[in-house]
């Protein structure tokens, strides 16, 4: 049993539009094909052993032990992979509950998909969930626990540490996207120009010389002295001679910590000799060239969060501990408090479990003490100087206690040192009564505070500190999303996206759109390429400078990772048909339109999809969508746009030479489709098509009824507006029309539009695409036999593995079934072979060239149009 093929989904995606992140695999069983888990005995206790989680898997049986039920009265080895997938991430802090089996295409393979939390997790997960499975029906040993730990690993290096998490959820409890930008913390929350960005609780609003501020502890304690506020005496020094001097002035005990020192690093408390002094001056070093010395403040350990200026919560902190109980030593009390389910690594789960480390057996040598000596019982052992949660602390909410006098205080800090998100760090013998009472002092000002003491502490009453964060970020309703128009289909993708973007520019948006041609800001191209896959739709998305995107979505992006949005408000399809079936595991048209319904499934729900009515397949989209539904038709008399309107819908059609919709029984008409240059006079039927598409995302978009007209009268069709889409050249001669379509259905639009010209003769160029099945290319040689009088055959650049006969051989047979008579050209080098058509050009024909290298099949045609136009003159 083997990988065959492996993706990660990040979006919605042809497997699942609800749980859009999800790894994809396809395995090849080999020997196991015909095999089933209750044909091989040792596998069923093996899962019990190895992994007692799965008994809490349902399984199709719908109830706890269901998995184990099903692997009892046999199941493939392929559906053993997703749930021991699942089940690892589980065991890693990272709950994962979806995925589903079944069998692929090819005999002897299936296709396995599974939730993940961490991309980088989930592919782990599938590789190690292999392993298992193989080591299960070998009988081999394998120690799952080392899995377990690699997963532990990557979920603490790449998944979000708890303050992230807590603000991003919330963002998307209010509907507010985000995108992570690296792969640390750095998040965009938000779209285009109405994006926020935080990284850990740094927000964009967060002042630099707040934080650098914060971050000079010397300077930090000024400020405050000198606004009132109790702050421990000290001083900061750089050698023994001065720490041995601040000593005699403060006296013991005292606190030694780095000067640019966090989370507790390098910090030495309750100081009382001067050993211990030089030990912790020395730790202090390594974090900074500077070191604080100062007095040590009696009580305990408070942190104020202060956001936006308001008190929002505090926590008291205690250290890392254990408590004995005179008979465990204080090894095994380490071990039982690790053993508490709130304990995870790291981040994984409210409370960290203690380490034992350096630090820690330094406090016990300094107490005469080792790890097996057993503490009475009631002694308590701080098994760290600092209060760390990370650490191995607990935090306990006290924020119902704290004094309005302490309160205030805190927001008085907090604008003093200039923080949006500030933690303040207090000790005191109790937080209900003044500091100015208790004798306690602020200790320290933080600049990115983490919350998870907060959200989650060990005692007391969570707090969602991350709410007051999106309030201060999106007030009063603030929008966080720009509108988004997505496009699919097989043909006329690019052509609706380029007239919707310029329409919406028409209205006064700073519009962002991706197309097969590249990427578009405010119509610059910035990107060249195919761009119509999750990355580039990012791209437009994290651009602060847009306020409106438009993405064309192909096929190959959906099924590579997906989309790279989770909705958008109108969501477009123009029609489905064969292209690229064999490729990726989609063989048949229906299954080529399921992944095109990831688009209007991922329509909001306030949003339209709009759908082409004389589709079967696309109409067949509508079925089940939780969005509104706009229906477009080249038939005013549809009978499916008919029942639509009656019911109160929405429709778009063209009727006794119009573009109209069809709005609650009325019809509107906008414009003629003579006077719109897109449709050729309305001889090219497939851009009147396109055109009624984007007429209805204008209208939903609440764009003005002659904005619309005037967008689509202003719209031509060219090499700059539609670069490889039906662009006509008027020689002295002939004509040439250059288009990009690469596909029967492509090919048969364009030749209705050629047959509609008063041409004395057609001339084709035209490609297979070495990617597609045989019985394609044989298709597309019969639709071009049909077509032209004289076929021209070149080939890509990229042949895509195949061999050039097998390209053009199925071409030339098609071309022969229906056309024996005519006698097609082979010229394999594109330029070549438009260079031939034009030197032969005769008067009063129209050469048509399917390019694949648009801008230079259009400098050719355009040098060769200069020079006939030049001739004329001199004649």
């Amino acid at each position: 049993m083997n990988i065959v093929d492996l993706r990660v989904m990040r979006g919605p995606n042809y497997w699942s539009v609800k749980h859009p992140k999800i790894i994809v695999l396809k395995l090849e069983l080999e020997s196991l094909s015909h095999k089933l888990t209750n044909d091989i005995p040792g596998v069923l206790p093996g899962l019990k052993k190895k992994l007692p989680g799965l008994l809490k898997h349902r399984s199709v049986e719908g109830v706890e032990g269901g998995f184990f039920k099903t692997v009892d009265a046999g199941t493939t080895f392929a559906h053993v992979v997703q749930h021991v997938a699942l089940e690892l991430q589980t065991m890693a802090g990272m709950e994962c509950g979806y995925g589903r089996c079944y069998p692929a295409h090819e005999e002897g393979h299936m296709v396995v998909v599974f939730s993940y939390q961490e991309e980088r997790a989930g592919e782990y997960a599938a590789y190690a969930a292999l392993r298992i499975t193989k080591a299960l029906v070998k009988g081999e040993k394998y120690k799952v626990s080392d899995d377990v730990n690699r997963l532990h690993q990557i979920r603490e290096d790449e998944f979000f540490g708890p303050s992230t998490y807590s603000i991003v959820s919330e963002a998307l409890s209010r509907g507010i996207p985000y995108i992570r930008l690296n792969s640390h913390s750095l998040i965009q929350l938000g779209y285009g120009k109405y994006q926020k960005r935080i990284q850990a609780t740094l927000t964009c609003k967060t002042a630099c010389f707040a934080v650098e501020i914060a971050g000079d502890k010397r300077a930090t304690k000024a400020i405050l002295s000198e606004s009132g506020i109790q702050v421990p005496k000290g001083s900061t020094v750089y050698d023994e001679e001065e720490l041995k001097r601040a000593i005699d002035w403060l006296g013991f005990p005292v606190v030694i910590k780095p000067l640019d020192g966090n989370h507790g690093k390098g910090a030495s408390i309750n100081v009382t000799n001067l050993k211990d002094a030089l030990s912790g001056f020395a730790e202090a070093r390594k974090f900074s060239a500077g070191i604080i010395v100062e007095q040590y403040i009696e009580g305990s350990d408070f942190r104020l969060l202060v956001i936006n200026g308001r008190f929002v919560a505090a926590a008291m902190r205690t250290p890392a501990r254990v408590i004995g109980d005179g008979t465990s030593t204080i090894k095994q009390l380490i071990n039982k408090e690790n053993m508490d389910p709130k304990r995870g690594v790291g981040h994984e789960k409210s409370l960290t479990k203690i380490k034992f480390d350096k630090h820690s057996r330094s406090i016990l040598k300094s107490r005469n003490l080792t790890t097996d000596a057993v503490l009475q019982e009631g002694e308590t052992l701080y098994l760290k100087s600092t209060a760390n949660i990370s650490t191995g602390g607990t935090a306990t909410d006290v924020t119902d206690l704290v004094d309005p006098y302490n309160i205030l205080m805190a927001e008085r800090i907090a604008g003093l040192v200039g923080l949006d998100i500030c933690g303040i760090d207090v000790m005191t013998t109790d937080i209900a009564i003044p500091l100015n009472e208790t004798r306690g002092a602020v200790l320290e000002v933080n600049a990115a505070p983490g919350f998870r003491m907060h959200v989650s502490p060990a005692y007391g009453l969570p707090r969602n500190v991350a709410e007051p964060v999106i309030d201060m970020l999106f007030p009063h309703n603030q929008p966080s999303r720009i509108p988004i128009i997505a496009i699919t289909g097989t043909n006329g993708k690019t052509t609706t996206t380029r007239l919707i973007a310029h329409m919406v520019k028409a209205n006064g948006y700073q519009v962002g759109y991706t197309t097969t041609d590249g990427i578009y800001i405010q119509d610059k191209l910035l990107e060249k390429g195919d761009t119509t896959g999750p990355y580039s739709a990012e791209f437009v998305l994290k651009d602060p400078t847009v306020n409106f995107a438009v993405l064309e979505c192909a096929r190959g992006g959906l099924l590579r990772s997906g989309l790279g949005f989770q909705q958008c408000d109108i969501g477009i399809v123009t029609n489905v048909s064969s292209d690229h079936l064999g490729l990726r595991d989609i063989h048949t048209l229906e299954e080529l339109a399921q992944v095109k319904a990831v688009i209007p499934k991922s329509v909001s729900k306030d949003g339209y999809a709009v759908l082409n009515a004389d589709d079967d397949l696309v109409y067949a989209m509508a079925e089940g969508l939780d969005c509104k539904i706009a229906f477009f038709s080249m038939d005013e008399d549809n009978p499916r746009v008919l029942q639509h309107i009656a019911a109160g819908g929405l429709a778009a059609v063209y009727e006794n030479g119009y573009i109209s919709l069809f709005k609650n029984s009325y019809k509107i008409r906008i414009d003629r489709v003579a006077e719109i240059p897109l449709t050729f006079g309305g001889k090219a039927r497939f851009n009147i098509e396109n055109t009624l598409a984007a007429l209805l995302a204008g209208y939903i978009s609440h764009f003005d009824k002659e904005n619309i007209k005037t967008s689509l009268r202003t719209f031509t069709p060219s090499p700059g507006k539609t670069p490889g889409r039906m662009n006509l050249f008027k020689f002295p001669d002939y004509d040439v029309l250059v288009d990009y379509a690469h596909n029967v259905g492509g090919l048969k639009a364009v030749g209705e539009f050629i047959n509609s010209l008063d041409a004395s003769k057609k001339v084709g160029i035209v490609a297979g695409v070495g990617d597609r099945r045989q019985e394609d290319l044989f298709a597309l040689g019969q639709v071009a036999g049909q077509i032209f009088d004289d076929v021209i055959i070149r080939l890509d650049a990229d042949l895509r593995g195949k061999k050039a006969e097998e390209i053009t051989g199925p071409l030339l047979r098609g071309i022969e079934d229906s056309a024996p008579d005519k006698k097609p050209k082979l010229i394999p080098e594109e330029m070549r072979a438009i260079a031939y058509a034009l030197e032969h050009a005769e008067a009063g024909s129209i050469i048509t060239i399917f390019t694949e290298d648009i801008q230079e099949a259009v400098k050719m045609v355009e040098s060769f149009k200069v020079i006939q136009d030049r001739r004329v003159l001199t004649e």
